[in-house]
């Protein structure tokens, strides 16, 4: 091959600009690091007539997407197009003909991974997707490479920009969910559908790629616990203040024991952290990975989990990557998912309600006398026990209702979902009440 590796980009919205952007005003670092230039030869839009950054070259652009994909001059295509449809089929249209992939598309992965993954290897050629999972952050590279030697005893991150930007507005501001969700679309820190993020369906996308990576295991984004930011109220973050913690959006992974093997715990939720825990420093739209090693313990890694200029640098370093790779024809010499395919494993999720750990509960009940009485009676009837209690609000038998608010001892959390099942019910109940897990050692 002649020592130049040439590109066949795949979407030019904000992020594609930002890797024209970058392979331009890089260009000689970037040759310098690889030993050869990059050179785009082609781009893929949907829509010609958008008008784009004068740094994209007009003579290149094209709508018809698998002419990029499986154009003969080019060695590596990057996908940043978005979505499973049409983005998968250009995928795997590039990997049969031989192609390297590099690819941002965090649903492709964790929808459609196996597949793709298994053709590249099969192929011989590397899918790379660092900027799939928290933009700027290496913590694909670290996973495959970094921790290579070492066992991952637990992964908990703050993965989704959107989610952790409202909670930290909420926080700081005291200002309801719905309130900051519309002035966050405002500013374009979030989507004007932005039920993915909120909901819990991106960081569930994302955990499922980097369990594969830290545990070796085949996992799908279904099989994933997933609760959204939607239910945490102002109040919600006032109460744990008092407490001593605030509330973040986790996601998190780690081995367990579960009977006679070993399974893995998966969930995305928010959740009460130590106010003097590493995560709950992360404030507004950055992504944090807080990986605990079995020899190298606890280590964090923090920056911008999108935009631009930071989404590009990270499919560029693939690019290099991959370009290093091509130069020396050592084509997948680190396996794509950090574990060789046939050491991958098909491991069990421990179903949610096997959890233990101390709750947050909210009630909004009717002030009345043994109200509170009843409410403990069955949460104790369900081996739920009050670690603290604040009680307010209400007027003494008048109809304004009164909250209550509790930080149990550690609990399985079939138990308490339970209790709180029975308690809803309760006549006195005005809402139903709401629960937060809190995660120790975030």
């Amino acid at each position: 091959m002649t020592r130049k590796v040439r590109v066949g980009l795949l979407g030019c919205g904000v992020v594609g600009t930002g890797i024209v952007r970058l392979l331009h005003d890089n260009a000689r670092t970037i040759e310098g690091r690889l030993g050869a230039p990059i050179e785009i030869v082609g781009i893929a839009v949907r829509d010609l007539s958008k008008p784009r950054d004068a740094i994209v070259s007009a003579p290149l652009v094209t709508e018809d997407a698998m002419s990029v994909a499986t154009h003969p001059d080019v060695d590596v295509v990057v996908e940043v197009m978005g979505g499973l449809h049409p983005a998968g089929e250009l995928v795997k249209a590039a990997l049969d003909l031989g192609k390297h992939v590099v690819t941002a598309n965090k649903a492709l992965l964790a929808e459609e991974g196996d597949a793709l993954l298994e053709t590249a290897e099969q192929k011989k050629v590397d899918l790379y997707f660092e900027a799939a999972v928290a933009g700027g952050i290496p913590i694909i590279r670290v996973l495959r490479e970094g921790l290579a030697s070492d066992r991952i005893v637990a992964l908990r991150g703050i993965v989704n920009g959107t989610s952790n930007y409202v909670l930290s507005r909420m926080q700081h501001e005291g200002l309801d969910f719905a309130d900051v969700l519309k002035d966050a679309q405002r500013l374009g820190y979030a989507e004007a559908d932005p039920t993915l993020d909120v909901g819990g369906g991106d960081a569930a996308h994302k955990l499922a790629i980097l369990a594969t990576l830290a545990y070796g295991a085949r996992v799908h984004p279904r099989e994933i616990l997933k609760e959204g930011i939607d239910t945490v109220g102002a109040v919600d973050m006032r109460y744990a203040e008092r407490f001593g913690f605030v509330i973040k959006p986790l996601a998190i992974a780690r081995p367990v024991p579960w009977g006679r093997e070993e399974a893995l715990d998966l969930r995305v939720h928010p959740a009460l952290v130590s106010k003097s825990s590493v995560l709950a420093s992360i404030g507004g739209a950055l992504n944090a990975v807080f990986v605990e090693g079995a020899m190298l313990g606890p280590c964090l890694m923090s920056g911008p989990g999108a935009g631009a200029l930071p989404t590009a640098m990270s499919v560029v370093s693939d690019i290099v990557d991959v370009g290093r790779n091509m130069l020396v024809d050592s084509h997948a010499r680190v396996p794509t998912r950090a574990f060789r395919g046939e050491s991958l494993q098909t491991m069990r999720v421990r179903p949610s309600a096997e959890h233990r750990c101390r709750w947050y509960l909210r009630f909004s009940v009717a002030d009345q006398a043994g109200v509170l009485a009843r409410i403990a009676g069955v949460l104790g009837g369900f081996d739920v026990s009050i670690e603290q209690m604040v009680q307010e609000g209400g007027r003494g038998g008048s109809s304004v209702p009164a909250t209550l608010v509790m930080l149990t001892h550690e609990a399985r959390e079939g138990d308490v979902r339970e209790a709180l099942s029975e308690i809803a019910r309760l006549a006195y109940c005005h809402e139903a009440p709401r629960a937060l897990r809190v995660e120790e050692d975030a």
